[in-house]
């Protein structure tokens, strides 16, 4: 089997691993009110990104080859690192989820007693879900030989995470006040001890 085709059965198996992380807390999400915010046009624009980049797109190419133009030389270094990347932000993916419980939104909404996480990967970054898809850019940028396809995945997740962490931040301090900005202070956004 060829290099290249590794790294995109990788990729397929990452992104379904993705969805079978997220869909019990999707419905779960459902059953608890939300009492503050929802989703906005930038919301929606930021939220489309991700999945054009992280999923519509290169899905696209593993499943057609096109744009074949764009393609590059798979390496099997390339397809390791991709695929320790891409695990790595699954596994900060799953953690997340379980830490924020009945508080995780796909949008931007405060549910009934929304609480302060600040265990697991929050106790190092305020925002490990944006971590994780960072990393599954990053994955995907070496998992796929194809310049396209592979970097499409880093600016679905700069679109997303610029138009949402600045209104998430203001939420959280207007909802949790001097509790988040304590946290705030504390920790950094995606990045532990950097950013």
């Amino acid at each position: 089997m060829a290099v290249a085709s590794v790294g995109e059965i990788i990729w397929v198996i990452g992104i379904v691993a993705w969805y079978v992380i997220r869909y019990p807390f999707e419905r779960r999400a459902r059953r608890v009110r939300i009492v503050a915010g929802g989703r906005s046009s930038s919301d929606t624009v930021g939220l489309a990104s991700a999945l054009l980049g992280l999923a519509i797109l290169p899905g696209f190419y593993v499943a057609t080859g096109i744009p074949a133009a764009a393609d590059h030389p798979a390496s099997v270094w390339s397809v390791a690192l991709g695929t320790i990347i891409f695990c790595s932000a699954l596994w900060i993916f799953r953690m997340s989820h379980k830490e924020l419980g009945r508080n995780w939104s796909i949008t931007l909404e405060i549910r009934e007693r929304h609480e302060l996480v600040t265990a697991g990967p929050y106790a190092l970054v305020r925002h490990p879900m944006y971590t994780s898809f960072l990393l599954m850019g990053l994955g995907q940028l070496f998992l796929l030989p194809n310049w396209v396809a592979g970097i499409s995945g880093l600016i679905g997740f700069a679109v997303l995470f610029l138009l949402r962490v600045d209104k998430e931040e203001r939420m959280m301090l207007e909802n949790l006040g001097p509790q988040y900005r304590a946290y705030m202070e504390r920790t950094k956004r995606i990045f532990p001890y950097l950013y």
